[in-house]
């Protein structure tokens, strides 16, 4: 029965690219807009410390349930083409989060506990690159998924 790791799959996706979605295009322009400087770093450093802990679930539940998915396949060798470049770009994906918060979001908020405002801008404009890269990959991956399946 695939239904229930499907399930949350997909949850996992909904929650990682809408989360990437909507903080790059709607919560991203109105800070911008909105916000001073100085404040704006520290909103995004409390949405990303809000944000992070869901996308670590969310990729665990994609990881593990696609995993699940191609052993109830029958293995690597028994999956097209499609599922190997979704795995290879969500593993690529993952890979960009872990260096995301581990690296650039810890100078963030190292810079804005020291008041380093330019520092800070600078880390926040990082983020805010490979966050867009990201979605661009969740993209294509959403598209390889549907293109890949025979429907």
């Amino acid at each position: 029965m695939m239904k229930i790791p499907l399930l949350l799959h997909l949850l996992g996706v909904v929650v990682w690219i809408g989360g990437m979605f909507f903080a790059y295009m709607i919560l991203r322009p109105v800070a911008v807009q909105l916000l001073e400087p100085a404040l704006r770093l520290k909103l995004w450093q409390e949405v990303f410390s809000r944000f992070f802990p869901w996308v670590f679930l969310a990729v665990g539940l994609i990881l593990a349930s696609g995993f699940y998915m191609i052993m109830q396949m029958g293995g690597f060798a028994n999956v097209g083409l499609s599922i190997h470049l979704m795995l290879a770009i969500g593993l690529l994906m993952t890979l960009i989060f872990f260096y995301v918060v581990f690296s650039v979001f810890s100078k963030l908020r190292n810079h804005i506990a020291k008041e380093e405002w330019p520092s800070a801008g600078d880390a926040l404009g990082r983020i805010r690159w490979l966050i867009g890269f990201n979605l661009i990959l969740g993209i294509a991956t959403i598209t390889v998924a549907l293109l890949g399946r025979s429907v």
